[in-house]
Parts: structure tokens; C-alpha cells; sequence
């Protein structure tokens, strides 16, 4: 299918409290340890001590992450293992899973094949913000109408096509270093090569270069899905890693999907002076979002600007131009599957979502087998194998397993493994992590939609209901001539519960994320009304959301003790 982004999510979720230890080992010699009593809120089973002398002998299982922290500033691994975790990937992914692992004490090793931070950073998310900053501030320019109701003129507004490009590639160049020096600075072991599973704690990358770990970790990522008949020749017929280096401006460019990566493009492309047609293969442009938010979207991101669509359609074939001729795109009815029409344009952007890179990983050699690229994994990221059966040890995180394929979820889910690990259960809420289309205006939503959440109710037996806020009611908004914008809440009105936030307007992607955090701590909106914003900021669509929500009267959350200041 054609279309944008497909998440999948798992509900359940736990939250373990951290704690800092500071340890005085001679305490344990001037008196014998007790262990009927709580040590540090271990189970006495997690932690045996013999004294003898000077001398504190560890258990044989896993250290506890703080008392490894304290012996070694990268830890210290068993002898038959060369580390106690090794990544097969160093996205965000990667990297967040290894600075987690160093923390608790973890000696750790890092594999990358390619290059530092992965896609996203060097072909995704932060090249992709850089054209947007230059999209936006484009489009402030050429708005004389908005610039003049400030007192503000300007004149004509333009751009150099390379120094917007040299600004995205440089902006990679420095996230990525900087990702690398954090990981040399905590002393986690880069080790440059493609890495491949031998066997059980067994890894080789490189040649001929085999280490072992305790465990293994995942985390390769996933590369532009092109589907069958789509010729990419990375000038005419191109995907985002191509469009990302901006080496040309189209007049007139076709972008085959219309999820985040199309729309943002559009965003790029339009405000740069192309004209855009969207191919979309579902009936309705802007899939995947909530339909209320889409339909607004829509009238603000896609009708006022030179772009057209044609929806219910697969591009089934695209040649690239050639000899003078332009590019060409067969169009085939989705659902009846004949020819229907075919264009003619300059270039083609092929945003059909992101297909998982997973192969040579040597998965064969652990009876692991993908489902469409996937490495099937339980809701711990545990790998699961052929057979439905758990790999001991072996953990898949971010768009290798298809959860929710994006950056940040990725990071997330290495942390979780990384808490599992060093004896903490921990289930990552799916439906806690937001998402953003960094469109301007932008738009963002965390948990269900609207007819997620109705479907759900009706299976589950209770009711939902609906808040809105509109930005044309904040201050700060229209403070910045910015009113354009709606920001949503689904929740239950029995006990108060969030089900979804999704919100479009000035700066959505960092207003969301207190609706995150509310739903992944499970704080309820009888909580969260009693809560203050700044006035005048755009935080307070979001108060406003909560205020305007009616829970119903007979609930109240656990009674909390004041707290005097």
C-alpha cells in the first residue's frame, strides 16, 4: 500500500522509580548483614552478600547496576563474555540504549556498518528540520499580508538552493559528532563494521572480528520502501535520502504517499516555489491522522498552496526522465486495478513509508524469521524465534520490529531492554509516545484517534467523550497572528482517563508532550485541571483542553498529603 506510517501499539505499561546509592563497603565488615531487612528495596533473593575479612563477594547473577556503576566507570563484564551488552545498530535507537547501559553499569559495545546516528540523523529527522526551518522562514517572508499586520515590510523574499542544502548536511554532520563524542566520553566501545549474529552471545563485525555479550541488542533501523515498478534513479525519481541533500528545485513534482514524510516535503518543495500533486493509494489524503485534524490540515497545509492530489490510486509504474522526456507515472485504480491516468512531471518523490533492514543479520542462525523484514518481538522486545519461542538474550528495538517506527520510540524501547536487563521489569506504553509532523503549522498527537478510541469503548464496554480548544482563544497565539489551530482530548469521562491528544497549530510538536507524560504516568484530568500554566503561552490550549473536559463528579484520584513550602 501506498501510504504513510502504520503504527501498532501495546498498552501496558510500568513505571519503576529510580534511586541514587551511595555505598560504604566497610559497613558490611564491622557487622554482620541482616538480610530480613530491605536493602535499598531489593528482594533479599536479588542480593546475597558473604563477608569475609576486607572482602565483599558478589552473587553469580547479575550485578545490581549501582554497585557496578561504583567499581568501574563502564562497568565490568563476566569473564567468559567480552561485554555484558553489544548493539548492532548506533541510531537514536543505539545510542540511547547505549548511554542507558553505561549508566547502570553495563560494559558496553556498540556496532555500526554505516555511519553514526543512523537515518535519522543523517537522512531523516534532523536533515528533514533543517529544510523545514528554512521552509518556515521562507514561508514568514513571503506572507506580505501577515508581515504587514505586524508593521513589518520587507521585500521580495529568496533563497540559494545549495546553502540551504549545506545547512541541513552540516546540521547532520554536527549531531552526528556529537554522538559519537558522547559515546567515546562514557567509554562505550564503537566497533566499525556490519555486524552479524553467529550464534547465541556471539556477534562478528567486519571480516573476521568476533565478540561475545551477555546481551545483544537490535537496533539496525530501516531504509525507504519502494514498491514494485518505481525506478529510482536518485535525480528525477528520487526517495527522502536523496531529497534530503536538495540537489535540485522541481517546478513541478509528484510526492507518492501523504503521510508525515510527503506532507513535510510538500512543506519544503512549496515554499522553495515547486508545485506538488500527491498520489495517494487510500481514499482520503492525510491517512493516519485523526479524520477531525486531517480535515482541518488539509484546509490550511494542502488547499491554499499550488498542490493537488489523487486519492484511491496506486503508481504503479515511474520512470525516471530520460532523453528529454519527463517523468512518467501510471496511475492504477486501488480497488478496480485498471489504468486510469498518467502524468507527466519533473521529478518524483517516493514517500511510501519505510521498509525494516534486517537482512545479513545472520537470523538464521538463531531460528529467527521475519515477518515482511520484521524480527518478531514480545512487548519487552524480546526476540521471538520460528518456533514462537523467546531467544534468550536477545532483544530487537526500533524500526526492525515495526512497533512504532519512529526515532525517538526506538530510544525508548532501548532503554526499557536496558532495564530489563540489569533486574528491572519494565513494559514500554506504546500509546504514551507522541508523534509530529513538523509542517508549519505543525501537528501532533499521542495515544488513539477518535475512532480508535470509539471502537475500543465499544468492545471494552464504556463510554468516551470529546474536548476541544481552539488557538484562536490563547493570547500568545494571537499574540504571533497564529490562530489557526485545534487542539483535541478523547478521555473517559468515568474516571478520567486520557485516550488521545492530537493537536494542530503554532508549535504542536512541543505542546504534546505533557499529554504524553500524563498518559504514561497515568495522572488523570481531575488531577491535571488543578494545574498552572504561564500566562500568556500556548501552553495554556493545553490547560484550557484539560478545564473544559467534563469528568464526571463521583470521581476523585488518591487523597495526596499537602505539601508545606
Amino acid at each position: 500500500m501506498q501510504s504513510s506510517l502504520s503504527l501498532s501499539f501495546s498498552s501496558s505499561s510500568s513505571i519503576s522509580p529510580k534511586s541514587n546509592h551511595t555505598l560504604d563497603f566497610s559497613a558490611f565488615v564491622a557487622k554482620p548483614l541482616n538480610l530480613n531487612l530491605r536493602f535499598c528495596g531489593l528482594r533479599r533473593e536479588a542480593l546475597s552478600f558473604s563477608v569475609s575479612s576486607r572482602r565483599v563477594q558478589l552473587p553469580s547473577r547479575r550485578v545490581p547496576s549501582f554497585i557496578s556503576a561504583a567499581l568501574s566507570t563502564n562497568g565490568s563484564s563476566p569473564k567468559t563474555f567480552d561485554y555484558d551488552l553489544v548493539i548492532i545498530g548506533a541510531g537514536v535507537g543505539g545510542h540511547g540504549a547505549a548511554l542507558h547501559a553505561v549508566e547502570k553499569g553495563l560494559k558496553t559495545a556498540i556496532i555500526e556498518g554505516d555511519v553514526m546516528g543512523g537515518t535519522c540523523v543523517n537522512r531523516g529527522c534532523v536533515p528533514s528540520k533543517a529544510l523545514l526551518a528554512v521552509s518556515g522562514r521562507m514561508r514568514e517572508l513571503q506572507n506580505e499580508q501577515h508581515l504587514k499586520s505586524f508593521g513589518i515590510q520587507v521585500g521580495a523574499a529568496n533563497y540559494d538552493r545549495q546553502g540551504v542544502a549545506d545547512h541541513a548536511s552540516n546540521l547532520a554532520s554536527k549531531i552526528r559528532g556529537n554522538l559519537t563524542n558522547s559515546l567515546k566520553a562514557l567509554g562505550v566501545d564503537i566497533l566499525t563494521g556490519f555486524g552479524t549474529i553467529l550464534g547465541p552471545h556471539k556477534v562478528k563485525y567486519g571480516k573476521d572480528n568476533i565478540v561475545t555479550a551477555k546481551d545483544i541488542i537490535i537496533a539496525t533501523g530501516s531504509v525507504p520502501f519502494v514498491p514494485k515498478g518505481i525506478e529510482i534513479d536518485g535525480k528525477t525519481v528520487i526517495t527522502s535520502d536523496h531529497a534530503l541533500k536538495l540537489e535540485s528545485v522541481p517546478d513541478w513534482i509528484a510526492i507518492v504517499g501523504s503521510g508525515y514524510i510527503g506532507l513535510e516535503f510538500s512543506d519544503v518543495y512549496t515554499a522553495l516555489g515547486s508545485e506538488v500533486t500527491f498520489i495517494e493509494a487510500l481514499d482520503q489524503i492525510m491517512p493516519g491522522f485523526d479524520p477531525e485534524i486531517s480535515k482541518l490540515a488539509q484546509r490550511v497545509l494542502i488547499n491554499p498552496r499550488k498542490i493537488d492530489y489523487h486519492t484511491g490510486v496506486f503508481a504503479t509504474k515511474i520512470t525516471p526522465a530520460r532523453d528529454g522526456k519527463p517523468v512518467t507515472i501510471e496511475l492504477t485504480d486501488a480497488k478496480t486495478k485498471e489504468h486510469k491516468d498518467t502524468l507527466e512531471v519533473d521529478a518524483a518523490l517516493i514517500a511510501t513509508g519505510r521498509a525494516p533492514y534486517t537482512q545479513g543479520l545472520g537470523l538464521e542462525n538463531i531460528n529467527v524469521v521475519t515477518q515482511r523484514g520484521f524480527i518478531s518481538v514480545d512487548e519487552r522486545m524480546r526476540v521471538i524465534d520460528a518456533n514462537g519461542k523467546l531467544v534468550p538474550n536477545l532483544y530487537c528495538i526500533g524500526d526492525a520490529n515495526g512497533k512504532m517506527m519512529l526515532a525517538h520510540a526506538a530510544s525508548a524501547q532501548g532503554i526499557s531492554v536496558v532495564e530489563q536487563v540489569t533486574g528491572t521489569d519494565h513494559v514500554l506504553n506504546h500509546l504514551s509516545i507522541p508523534a509530529a509532523c513538523f509542517t508549519h503549522p505543525e501537528i501532533s498527537m499521542v495515544g488513539l484517534t477518535e475512532p480508535q478510541a470509539r471502537e475500543k469503548a465499544e468492545k471494552e464496554g464504556y463510554k468516551i467523550s470529546v474536548a476541544k480548544t481552539s488557538f484562536k482563544a490563547n493570547s500568545k497565539a494571537l499574540a504571533e497572528n497564529e490562530g489557526e489551530g485545534l487542539a483535541k482530548l478523547i478521555y473517559r469521562p468515568d474516571n478520567g482517563e486520557i485516550l488521545g491528544v492530537h493537536i494542530f497549530g503554532l508549535h504542536a510538536a512541543d505542546l504534546i508532550h505533557e499529554a504524553s507524560n500524563a498518559i504514561a504516568l497515568g495522572t488523570r484530568i481531575q488531577d491535571l485541571k488543578l494545574t498552572v500554566h504561564a500566562h500568556p503561552t500556548l501552553s495554556e490550549v493545553i490547560d484550557e483542553l484539560y478545564k473544559s473536559a467534563k469528568v464526571n463528579a463521583h470521581v476523585s484520584s488518591p487523597v495526596k498529603e499537602p505539601v508545606a513550602v
